[in-house]
């Protein structure tokens, strides 16, 4: 019996340890949106039908809520699958300069139609740095695998410093062959903290 008392007083001594920190699920536009918070920073993402060549696209929010400045990366970013195999997100220069050889029009359409229709009335979405402000300046490109990378160059998460206050948005590429992530862990590392979300 004390066994089982020491077991379940260790379970809770690491869910408190934790602080509280739970994922919570949303619907949005038919997407499958997780959330979580932790020392004031959250972080919100939902994998996007839509695939670009090999790459799987996450569409992601990051909102800072503390009072330090946080650096988000997209290289902060890793998939880990039930075997242990880790994926670690592509770096938005990777993703433009495979679209600024490879990009075709119907990948310009995929990108900004999925993206948009994504963030359209997300009600959880406030970004202050993020995907509208950058695509005022890059959409007016000539050459169609120019106007590919510069799309995704304005969609693409890219490293920002985070002020107190501030937020941002962007997708995260993951190179995958154009296969589903499926089940694992998507693990975000922020200054001080490791996310988690359980993968589908």
């Amino acid at each position: 019996m004390n066994r089982f008392l020491r077991a379940g007083a260790l379970a809770l001594v690491l869910w408190v340890g934790r602080g509280h920190a739970q994922v919570i699920e949303f619907e949005s536009n038919g997407l499958k949106y997780q959330t979580l918070t932790k020392s004031g920073v959250t972080i919100m993402f939902a994998t996007l039908p839509q695939r670009l060549h090999e790459y799987v696209i996450l569409q992601v929010a990051v909102s800072n809520g503390s009072k330090a400045p946080y650096v988000i990366r997209p290289e902060d970013f890793t998939f880990v699958h039930l075997d242990g195999a880790v994926l670690r997100a592509s770096a938005a220069r990777e993703v433009v300069a495979l679209l600024e050889q490879k990009g075709s029009g119907s990948d310009v359409i995929k990108l900004i139609t999925s993206y948009e229709n994504s963030i359209s009335g997300n009600q959880q979405l406030k970004s202050t740095n993020g995907y509208e402000q950058r695509r005022q300046s890059v959409l007016a490109m000539g050459s169609v695998k120019l106007k590919a990378a510069a799309a995704a160059s304005a969609l693409a998460l890219i490293q920002t410093k985070l002020m107190p206050g501030e937020s941002t948005d962007g997708a995260v590429f993951f190179p995958t062959e154009g296969k589903v992530l499926g089940f694992g862990h998507l693990v975000v590392r922020t200054n001080t903290d490791i996310f988690d979300f359980t993968t589908d």
